[in-house]
């Protein structure tokens, strides 16, 4: 996409993410992924300067912010915040975090709010009944805040849960008055209901070409293996995956796992491998740098991804997708969205029918083959980091006045 700012133009954007590196996340990959793309703008394109700030209250924890090609600023002030925000041409948010989109309001800024989760419709930002472990039909929207009260009030308790539904509220009103709000798949933007949104998909880096280990065949392979890359949480349904291969072994199926990442669900979940007599075919990884988590899936059958709760857009699956891999995931939320005729889906929570799932990638290796050709194909077009980075700098141009259309692989919803 060809974009241009005009000569002599500058534009100021100050992005917001209240967790940033070096915390590892979907959201910090995404943001860095913008902030770099936005920088680099003026550097093709003489005459033309994009300035950009990230503010975060992430502690930089020995990172050197120096080293990146825009401005970090950690844990301001309130004042300090202010004053940021005043001078920009447009604010940013990484979803919408109260404060900073509080005084963007007042001080009449243009307001984009990238929604990575739900926090405009749902106290938690999960949709995510926590009592249960069931996805949530959208208690705060329908103005049943008992519940809402009630999800949350068993990890937080009844005050901080009553606090966290207050305000659900004046984020909201908040965020239906930003200048546009962009959603990564319609999925989201349904369950969000918010004016002014538009679909943006979230562009991921290919890190297995940059590192020249793009996925290869695996048909030849003593041991085929699949993978499981996230946080190990109640909510991501590793348990479920974990019981499809329990039936996998019964049948004497000849199959490793890989679960790459941790989280407060890891000790139940290696008890779980003990109890189902799968030591011998589970390895634990844990948490592994993102750059280098091709290596270890060079030669996967398929990436799992086992969710109980409605994914926001998965990740994963478009990083997947990119390096060429098989991807069977939970037909829920985003994730099922984005995986549609790209991967094998599956019922949310059925280990029978993922373990059906897994025996096709076993057993028709041509069938995963098309898709896998397939699928990178259409990451490339739909997914990819510089695609992200023109989608927006062409929505901030259209909010500015700067002579631009919506972007183009942009959808209201």
């Amino acid at each position: 996409m060809a974009l241009r700012l005009g000569k002599g133009m500058c534009l100021k954007i100050l992005l917001y993410s209240y967790v940033w590196a070096p915390s590892v996340g979907g959201i910090e990959t995404v943001t860095r992924i913008l902030a770099s793309g936005l920088s680099a703008w003026s550097k093709s394109h003489p005459g033309e300067t994009v300035g950009v700030t990230l503010v975060t209250q992430t502690p930089a924890g020995g990172m050197n912010d120096g080293d990146l090609p825009f401005r970090v600023v950690r844990r301001p002030s309130k004042m300090k915040l202010f004053g940021l925000i005043r001078s920009a041409d447009v604010v940013h948010l990484a979803n919408p975090a109260f404060v900073p989109l509080f005084l963007a309001w007042l001080l009449g800024k243009l307001v984009v709010i990238e929604h990575s989760g739900y926090q405009s419709a749902c106290p938690n930002g999960l949709l995510f009944f926590e009592r249960d472990g069931t996805v949530c039909p959208g208690y705060f929207l329908a103005k049943r805040y008992g519940k809402c009260i009630e999800c949350n009030s068993e990890a937080e308790g009844w005050l901080k849960s009553f606090r966290g539904v207050l305000l659900t509220f004046p984020r909201r009103w908040l965020a239906a008055r930003a200048a546009v709000n962009i959603v990564p798949t319609n999925h989201v933007g349904r369950r969000i209901a918010l004016p002014r949104t538009t679909v943006i998909p979230h562009g991921v880096p290919n890190y297995a070409q940059a590192n020249g280990c793009q996925s290869s065949d695996n048909s030849q392979q003593n041991v085929l293996y699949f993978a499981y890359v996230g946080r190990l949480v109640r909510e991501k349904g590793v348990d479920v995956l974990l019981r499809a291969c329990q039936a996998l072994a019964a049948e004497e199926c000849a199959f490793r796992l890989k679960i790459i990442g941790d989280g407060a669900e890891r000790q139940k979940l290696e008890k779980l491998v003990m109890e189902l007599n799968l030591t011998s075919r589970v390895e634990f990884l844990g948490s592994v740098p993102v750059e280098k988590t091709p290596g270890l899936l060079n030669g996967a059958v398929a990436i799992i991804m086992p969710s109980i709760w409605e994914e926001v857009a998965g990740i994963v699956a478009c990083e997947n997708f990119l390096q060429g891999r098989l991807v069977i995931a939970s037909d829920i939320g985003g994730l099922g969205e984005i995986v549609d005729g790209l991967g094998f889906k599956f019922p949310a929570g059925d280990a029978d029918a993922l373990a059906t799932c897994m025996r096709r990638a076993l057993s028709e290796p041509d069938l995963v083959r098309d898709l896998r050709s397939k699928a990178r194909q259409y990451a490339a077009e739909r997914f990819g980091d510089h695609r992200m980075v023109a989608d927006h700098l062409a929505l901030y141009r259209s909010i500015t006045g700067m002579k631009s259309s919506v972007p183009n692989s942009g959808s209201l919803v």
